[in-house]
């Protein structure tokens, strides 16, 4: 769902686009003229506004100008009637995303709205901090007693209120971006956007525009110059996840980047400065990535000013009864439905491995919260045998098998082939191949 506002000074026009939108699914506003927009855009963040050009004294091009200078991360639609292509041309020009000529189908504005929230939502949950979000993540909302998470704790509210660029590792699920956004809604900063940007979900090439911006006439389909998450983020936190995933062309733009404070649009010469923090993560290994040339050990100094691993929760049992509590407490309270663990459930889950870490964790309590009957919840029914637990009855056979099934499966998953992989195990290649197929192990190096 997006929260859209709707300008035009046609009533039977705002309220036909309200319908057509609030039958998608959207929290829709609407404004009579430019001057009620602008106040609404002052009050409000919108994802997505949709103006007409023409209209009383504050115009559509009016509201476009407002809307980069006080939202720069709303995006816009502008409507136009026949024989005003051109100013449409002109307000794209200003930033608009797209313009859409009257009168045109319901199809034809759910498609044009589906791509301008696209770009909106593109690079992830960008977040213009509001005091919700500062009480979400201070730190007594990070959860963990176990000593690692400590003393992690403990080094936070130490870098926090400093500018020290932040490095973060760890498995994926372990909580990365929440260790990130702890750092920022902590820190001086915090008044100013969270920006954060999944390195690995943006191809390359969209990657380097989505950072940097691009301008106009700079590659195929590029009809207005744009601002990049950079410019976007300035004053704030910007949050590189999967750091990891990028080429090495592009890391050694952002080596310059960090190093001079500054950044350059796609087909721009001028540079342009900018103050933002940086934060980076990934699940990878660096070093192995350093010594296989797939990152830039200059890039990885710059980043690793200070670091932070964050353990699996394998490493940190002593922690799991405490997010079990907070992840049933949090979905009961959303779904209305008061559940408590049942007998030897709370060993069970204690004794199971969790390769995905707490973000697994959280969606089997939400798993389990929803399909609790009588308020009871079994986790017999959501942890099936072989998962990584440790069932009734089991034989010691069993349990080693299991484990053996976990530690294959890692190294495969970490290493780029079975050989390596075997490497890694202390095993010869031949035998780690008879003992994936006694356990029924796919290869997922077969397909190399």
């Amino acid at each position: 769902m997006a929260h859209i506002l709707i300008v035009d000074d046609q009533k039977n026009m705002r309220t036909t686009l309200s319908i057509m939108l609030r039958s998608s699914g959207h929290d829709v506003a609407e404004a009579k003229d430019g001057s009620e927009a602008c106040e609404a855009i002052d009050d409000e963040a919108y994802d997505l506004v949709i103006t007409d050009l023409r209209m009383g004294k504050l115009d559509g091009i009016a509201v476009l100008r407002h809307i980069r200078e006080v939202s720069p991360l709303t995006e816009a639609i502008v409507m136009t009637a026949y024989g005003t292509i051109e100013t449409a041309v002109e307000a794209m020009r200003l930033g608009a995303w797209d313009y859409i000529q009257k009168p045109f189908s319901e199809d034809e504005l759910t498609i044009k709205v589906g791509k301008a929230l696209e770009r909106r939502w593109l690079s992830g949950e960008v977040s213009l901090l509001t005091q919700e979000f500062k009480e979400r993540y201070k730190f007594e909302n990070i959860i963990g007693r176990s000593r690692a998470m400590r003393e992690i704790l403990t080094r936070i509210i130490k870098i926090a209120p400093t500018d020290t660029t932040v490095l973060i590792t760890g498995e994926s699920g372990t909580g990365k971006e929440l260790i990130a956004k702890a750092v920022h809604a902590n820190s001086p900063r915090s008044n100013r956007p969270f920006v954060p940007v999944n390195c690995a979900a943006i191809s390359e090439t969209l990657l380097e525009s989505e950072l940097f911006g691009h301008t106009r006439g700079s590659f195929t389909g590029a009809i207005s110059t744009r601002k990049g998450l950079f410019e976007e983020a300035e004053g704030g936190t910007f949050f590189f996840d999967e750091i990891s995933e990028t080429s090495p062309a592009l890391q050694a733009k952002l080596l310059r980047s960090i190093q001079e404070k500054e950044i350059r649009r796609v087909g721009d010469n001028k540079s342009i400065s900018v103050d933002v923090r940086l934060i980076a993560a990934t699940n990878q290994d660096l070093q192995t990535a350093i010594n296989e040339k797939r990152f830039r050990q200059d890039l990885y100094y710059r980043l690793a000013v200070a670091r932070f691993r964050i353990p699996p929760l394998r490493e940190r049992p002593e922690d799991i009864p405490l997010l079990v509590e907070h992840f049933i407490n949090k979905y009961s309270k959303k779904m209305d439905r008061p559940v408590r663990l049942g007998k030897g459930a709370l060993e069970r889950l204690t004794a199971y491995n969790f390769p995905g870490n707490v973000r697994e964790l959280e969606n089997l309590m939400e798993q389990g919260v929803a399909l609790t009957v009588g308020g009871e919840m079994q986790i017999v029914d959501l942890l099936e045998p072989g998962d990584g637990g440790i069932p009734e009855n089991q034989t010691l056979e069993d349990i080693v098998s299991a484990a053996e099934r976990q530690a294959i499966r890692a190294a495969l998953v970490h290493n780029d082939t079975t050989d390596q992989a075997a490497d890694t195990l202390g095993l010869s290649p031949t035998t780690l191949w008879r003992k994936m197929k006694k356990l029924n192990i796919d290869n997922p190096h077969r397909r190399r």
